[in-house]
């Protein structure tokens, strides 16, 4: 049995050596045709635990296989082992998976929890406690972890499993909450404002919904900011340039490197490249590493005849490539093999 799909998976390559504790082994023939599992498991080699090698019985067998999927969430016997499960215990067998991430979680192994969550997501795709624990956890994994892609992937997962909650369970007012401080971290104002207008007006939490409008106060700007931001990308330059422009003296948001960059791409595409170059300068001045604005600065360059300054900042990019080629390359070579 082939994968039906192979499923986007950002943190994989931090859970898949947790699977090194396992051997794999082949059920005989035989037990498989008495179990009447033969159709799904055979030549399907099953996890053992090294340190649990006897007494394997079906729930110990299922247990293993819930490990090594929710590590692994595109294993080549995903699909023959979610199988296994879900016929000899149904899809209820992602609740008590849900039960031990929760204990994990509770002693702060994080990552255990995504794994056991992971599964249980597998197991019932339409569990939306699976989904919003599985949030939970990848949020307090990157808020207690270290690296800035190891917090990036967690922080990215943790927000598409607060949106999925959200879709499995709509009325679910603790799934809104975190979704919105997930849309907050992101920086997407204006969605973590419809966000937390939804927890409004479904949570009874007078103490929670305090807090939320504390925080939609604080918005009202941040949205403003955003609204400009989007005027740029739709094309509709003199009204970002109106509605951001404003900011750039007020101390509140002048350090946000986004506001002069998307300053400097409206006067850029409104051919005013002397606004433009002052605006992209003030985006390296708080992202001094933004290649997207020192190629911007680049075009503007070589429009003004300065070759000194276009040559300064091809170097630049390149050496920022090369820097992240590095990176990337001493990060691979650290990575241990996984199982496929």
């Amino acid at each position: 049995m082939e994968n039906e799909e192979r499923l986007q998976d950002r943190i994989g390559e931090y859970l898949i050596p947790k699977t090194d504790d396992y051997l794999f082994d082949e059920l005989s023939d035989n037990y498989l045709e008495k179990a009447g599992i033969a159709d799904i498991l055979t030549g399907v080699p099953i996890p053992i635990n090294k340190a649990e090698m006897s007494g394997l019985s079906t729930l110990v067998i299922a247990k293993n296989m819930a490990f090594i999927i929710g590590c692994d969430i595109n294993f080549k016997y995903r699909d023959n082992y979610v199988a296994y499960i879900t016929r000899t215990f149904s899809k209820d067998f992602a609740k008590p998976l849900i039960s031990e991430g929760v204990t994990a979680a509770t002693n702060k192994k994080y990552e255990t929890a995504c794994v056991m969550f992971r599964a249980a997501i597998l197991i019932d795709t339409d569990s939306k406690e699976a989904y919003y624990c599985y949030g939970r956890a990848c949020k307090d994994a990157y808020e207690n972890g270290e690296g800035e892609e190891y917090v990036g992937r967690f922080k990215a997962e943790s927000l598409e499993a607060f949106e999925k909650t959200t879709l499995k369970g709509p009325d679910f007012d603790m799934g809104y909450y975190f979704l919105g401080f997930a849309y907050l971290n992101m920086g997407l104002y204006i969605k973590a404002k419809l966000t937390w207008d939804s927890f409004m007006e479904l949570s009874k939490d007078d103490e929670l919904k305090k807090e939320v409008g504390g925080f939609l106060v604080k918005l009202v700007e941040p949205c403003k900011i955003e609204e400009g931001y989007n005027a740029v990308l739709s094309g509709r330059f003199e009204s970002g340039i109106d509605i951001l422009e404003v900011y750039e003296t007020d101390s509140r948001f002048n350090t946000w490197w986004p506001l002069w960059y998307y300053l400097g791409t409206a006067y850029m595409r409104l051919d005013d490249i002397d606004n433009a170059e002052s605006h992209f300068l003030q985006v390296l001045k708080y992202s001094p590493s933004n290649t997207d604005t020192m190629q911007e600065l680049v075009e503007i360059y070589k429009q003004k005849g300065d070759t000194e300054k276009v040559e300064k900042y091809e170097k630049k990019i390149e050496i920022v490539g090369e820097n992240a080629a590095r990176d990337r390359e001493e990060k691979q070579a650290g990575m241990m093999p996984g199982l496929s």
